[in-house]
C-alpha cells in the first residue's frame, strides 16, 4: 500500500518583488505549501477559488494593478479575514500604513527594508509557527494536560474542602485565581516596575487558590455565622491568616520552592490593606508583597459578587465602584487602575474560570521548540539575502538612522551595522538594562522613559517618538527615536518588545536633505515650527476626540536685550538653550514648538491635575544662561473649557499669555470666559508694547 502524502499547509504569497518571494519561500516550503501571486488581482483570484484550503497570507503594499489594501478590502467583503490570518509585509511602514493595515484586520506587520537574519527568526517565530503547532501540540498536549489536571485536580479538591466549610459557591477559588492572573498581566503591562512572565503569573495564580486555607481550622459556628460576628469571633476570624501561612511554614518538604514561598506571603498578608489598617502585621503601601496586595483585591471583588451566608450578590458594576471609591479598604492606586482596566471582561473571564492548561499556553511550548528548528536556503536565496543585507546596510549609512529591534524576552537589542558602529556597540546586545555600555549611551532614565511610552501604546496605535540625549565617542546628542510597539496576540494583548529608529536630531536638521524635515522643523532650536506643530495637533485632537488637551504658549521675558546687550549670536544660543530646557520639561508624546521670535508653544494630553504640571514646567523654565536671566509669561488653554478647534484654542492661550504679561510677566494664567475679546480690546500702540 503506498504511503499517504504529508499534507501540508498552504501560505499563499503577494508580492510583486520575485526576490521577496524566494526568500520566504526558502524559509518555509520544507513545513508549507507555497502559492505565488505577483500582484492583488492574481491574490484576490487564488483566495476566491482556493479560501478555504489557505491557512496564510503574507501580502505586500504596493503591487500593480490591485495593492494589498485593495486585497484586505476584498478579504474583509468576503469575510476572508476572519479565518485567514494575513502578515503585511512591507516598506510602506508610515504609521498610517500600520494603523489602516491593522484596521483592516493584518494580525503583524514588518517592515522593509530589513537586516535578513531578523526577518528569518522573526519568521520562524510566527509565521512557521502555523505549519509546526499541530504536530508539536500532538507531541507534548497528553502530557501537560495530565500533569496540569493532577496538580491543579489535588489544589481544587483541597480548596473545596475549605469552600465546602466556609458555605460558598464552589467557585470562589477559581475566581480569584482567574482576576489574579488578569491583574498580574495588566500590572506587567502598565508599569516598567513588574514584568512577569507566564509561568510565574501562573505560579501565583494557582497559590492564590491557597489564601483561606487557614480557615479550616476555625469553627464552624463562626465561620459560617448568618449574622454579624462579634468583636471577640471576628478576632478568631482574622486568625485564619496566620494559620495558613504556619501550615505551609511547616511543611517538612519543599520550603525552597516559589509555589510554597509565595503561598505563604499570599497566606499571611492578603488582609493587610494599603494604608496599613490591615492584619495580621499591619503592613503598609510596597511592604506588602504584591502577589498578596492582588489575591486581596480580587478577594474582596468575588467576595462582593457572590452570595454568602450573611448577604446577598452585589452587581458588578456596584462592586468595582465601591472598590475603587475605598468602601472595602484601602488598596494600592496602580491595582485598582489595572481594575478598571480589565473591568469589563472580568465577568466573561470567571464564566469560564478552569484550571486547564490553554492552548495559548501549549503554542508557548511549541514556539520554544521551533527557536531551535534548523533552517537551509537555497544558494539563489542565499545571494539575494547578502544583496539586501548590503542595500539595507547602505541605505541605513545614508539616511544615517540607527535601526534596532527589541525583544522583552528575552531581553536583547539587535542594531543595524551601521547604527551598532556608528555607536560604538555589538550588533546584538543581550540584557540591555545591565550592561554598563550600552547604558551609558543613552541612560537609564531614558530607557526606562521610552519603555513607559511604548507600553501605553495599544496594538491599534503602536507607534511613539521621543526625543533624548545619547552619549558616544565622548559627545552628547539630541536623537529623535520612532518605536513600534510590538503585542502579543493574548487576550488582552502583552507588550512583547519593539522595533525602530533613532535620528541625530542636530545633524538631520544642518544637512536638511528632505524637503519635509525642512518645512516641519525650526532651523535654529530644532524644534517643530508652527505650522507643522499645528497640523500636528490638529491630527491628535481628531484621533483622539474624547481626549482633553492644554495648549500653552510661552514667551520668554525681555528677550530683546539678550540680543541688544550681547548680540544675536549669543540671542540665538538663549533660544538654543529655551529649547533644550522645553525638551527636558516635557513627556516624550508632547507636542513642543517655536512659534516665532522668542515665542513657543506645547500641547499636551492629560487626565487629570493639568494645572500641577504646567506650573511645574513653568517654574523649571525660569533660570539663568550666563549673565542673562530668564523668565518667562505663559498663557494657557484647556479643550474642556474653548473646545477642539485649533485656532479657537490657540487664540485663547494668547489672550491668556496677554494678562500674564500685563500683570507683571513672569506669571502663569489659564484661560477663563472672562478674557474673551480681550486682545480685541487692545490698540495698536499696546500690543507693541507687550
Amino acid at each position: 500500500m503506498a504511503k499517504a502524502q504529508e499534507y501540508k499547509q498552504k501560505i499563499l504569497i503577494a508580492d510583486d518583488s520575485e526576490m521577496n518571494r524566494s526568500i520566504l519561500m526558502d524559509m518555509l516550503e520544507d513545513a508549507y505549501e507555497i502559492i505565488e501571486a505577483e500582484d492583488g488581482n492574481e491574490a484576490v483570484r487564488i483566495l476566491s477559488q482556493h479560501s478555504e484550503e489557505i491557512d496564510l497570507v503574507l501580502l505586500d503594499i504596493v503591487m500593480p494593478n490591485m495593492d494589498g489594501f485593495g486585497v484586505l478590502d476584498v478579504m474583509n467583503q468576503n469575510r476572508w479575514i476572519e479565518d485567514i490570518p494575513v502578515i503585511m509585509i512591507s516598506a510602506e511602514s508610515a504609521p498610517a500604513n500600520i494603523e489602516r493595515a491593522y484596521n483592516l484586520g493584518v494580525t503583524d506587520f514588518i517592515s522593509r527594508p530589513f537586516d535578513a537574519l531578523i526577518v528569518h527568526r522573526r519568521v520562524v517565530n510566527t509565521i512557521l509557527l502555523y505549519a509546526k503547532q499541530k504536530k508539536l501540540i500532538g507531541l507534548v498536549a497528553d502530557q501537560v494536560y495530565e500533569k496540569e489536571q493532577q496538580s491543579s485536580l489535588m489544589i481544587d479538591i483541597l480548596s473545596h474542602i475549605v469552600e465546602f466549610r466556609n458555605g460558598e459557591s464552589g467557585q470562589h477559588v477559581p475566581h480569584v485565581r482567574t482576576l489574579t492572573e488578569l491583574l498580574l498581566r495588566r500590572l506587567s503591562q502598565n508599569s516598567d516596575q513588574y514584568d512577569f512572565g507566564r509561568a510565574e503569573i501562573s505560579m501565583i495564580g494557582t497559590a492564590s487558590a491557597l489564601h483561606d486555607i487557614g480557615k479550616i481550622a476555625i469553627a464552624e459556628e463562626v465561620l459560617n455565622k448568618p449574622g454579624k460576628l462579634t468583636d471577640e469571633e471576628y478576632e478568631i476570624m482574622k486568625t485564619h491568616s496566620m494559620i495558613g501561612a504556619n501550615m505551609l511554614k511547616d511543611l517538612p518538604i519543599h520550603q525552597n520552592e516559589p509555589l510554597v514561598k509565595t503561598a505563604y506571603e499570599i497566606c499571611r498578608w492578603h488582609h493587610e490593606r494599603y494604608d496599613g489598617g490591615g492584619y495580621p502585621d499591619g503592613l503598609r503601601g510596597d511592604d506588602i508583597p504584591i502577589s498578596a496586595q492582588i489575591v486581596a483585591l480580587a478577594d474582596v471583588y468575588d467576595a462582593l459578587t457572590s452570595e454568602r451566608v450573611y448577604k446577598k450578590a452585589i452587581p458588578h458594576d456596584t462592586a468595582i465602584e465601591m472598590i475603587t471609591q475605598g468602601k472595602c479598604g484601602c488598596f494600592n492606586p496602580m491595582l485598582l487602575r489595572c481594575l478598571m482596566d480589565v473591568a469589563d471582561s472580568i465577568q466573561e473571564e470567571m464564566s469560564k474560570a478552569s484550571y486547564r492548561v490553554s492552548r495559548n499556553d501549549l503554542h508557548v511550548v511549541a514556539e520554544e521548540m521551533l527557536k531551535h528548528e534548523e533552517l537551509s536556503a537555497s544558494d539563489r536565496t542565499l545571494r539575494l539575502l547578502e544583496h539586501e543585507r548590503m542595500k539595507y546596510s547602505f541605505f541605513a549609512s545614508l539616511t544615517e538612522e540607527i535601526q534596532y529591534e527589541y525583544t522583552l524576552s528575552p531581553p536583547m537589542i539587535t542594531l543595524s551595522s551601521w547604527g551598532a558602529n556608528k555607536l560604538g556597540l555589538p550588533e546584538i546586545i543581550m540584557d540591555p538594562m545591565n550592561d554598563q555600555k550600552a547604558v551609558g549611551v543613552i541612560g537609564l532614565k531614558e530607557i526606562y522613559a521610552f519603555s513607559a511610552e511604548l507600553r501605553s501604546t495599544t496594538p491599534e496605535r503602536p507607534v511613539v517618538e521621543h526625543e533624548c540625549k545619547m552619549n558616544f565617542d565622548g559627545k552628547e546628542r539630541w536623537y529623535r527615536i520612532i518605536g513600534r510597539a510590538t503585542w502579543s496576540d493574548d487576550e488582552p494583548p502583552r507588550y512583547t518588545g519593539s522595533i525602530g529608529k533613532a535620528i541625530d536630531i542636530h545633524e538631520s536638521r544642518m544637512k536638511m536633505s528632505s524637503l519635509e524635515q525642512m518645512a516641519s522643523h525650526d532651523t535654529l532650536t530644532g524644534l517643530l515650527n508652527h505650522a507643522y506643530a499645528k497640523k500636528q495637533i490638529h491630527d491628535r485632537i481628531k484621533s483622539r476626540p474624547q481626549g482633553k488637551f492644554a495648549l500653552a504658549i510661552v514667551d520668554m521675558d525681555h528677550f530683546k536685550k539678550a540680543n541688544d546687550n550681547y548680540g544675536h549670536i549669543f540671542g540665538d544660543r538663549v533660544l538654543e538653550y529655551m529649547a533644550d530646557n522645553l525638551r527636558k520639561s516635557v513627556r516624550g508624546g508632547d507636542i513642543v514648538a517655536r512659534v516665532g521670535g522668542d515665542e513657543f508653544l506645547i500641547f499636551m494630553e492629560y487626565k487629570e491635575d493639568i494645572e500641577h504640571a504646567l506650573e511645574r514646567i513653568f517654574t523649571q523654565l525660569s533660570g539663568q544662561y550666563e549673565d542673562f536671566k530668564i523668565s518667562v509669561s505663559v498663557g494657557a488653554a484647556l479643550t474642556e473649557k474653548v473646545g477642539t478647534d485649533y485656532e479657537t484654542l490657540f487664540h485663547a492661550a494668547d489672550q491668556a499669555l496677554y494678562l500674564s504679561k500685563q500683570s507683571g510677566r513672569g506669571r502663569l494664567h489659564f484661560y477663563n470666559s472672562s478674557m474673551s475679546g480681550v486682545l480685541t480690546e487692545i490698540s495698536p500702540i499696546d500690543s507693541e508694547g507687550i
